[in-house]
C-alpha cells in the first residue's frame, strides 16, 4: 500500500514539474482563469478531480497495479 501512495505522489510530481518546466506561462494563463472563477465553481471543479482521481485508481487497482 505505501508502495503505491508513494508511486502515486511520484507520478504526480514528475506532471506537475514538466508543466512548470515546459509551460510556465501556461500555469500564469490558468492561475488569471482560475481566479476569475467563483468559488463554487473552484470547489465544484476540485470535487471533480478527486472523483476522476479516485476511479483512476480503483480502475488501475482493478487492472492488477
Amino acid at each position: 500500500m505505501i508502495e503505491t501512495t508513494f508511486l502515486a505522489l511520484g507520478l504526480v510530481l514528475i506532471v506537475e514539474g514538466l508543466v512548470y518546466a515546459l509551460a510556465p506561462s501556461l500555469i500564469d494563463q490558468l492561475l488569471v482563469a482560475l481566479r476569475a472563477m467563483p468559488i463554487e465553481s473552484r470547489r465544484l471543479l476540485g470535487c471533480l478531480a478527486i472523483v476522476l482521481g479516485l476511479i483512476m485508481v480503483w480502475v488501475a487497482k482493478t487492472l492488477g497495479a
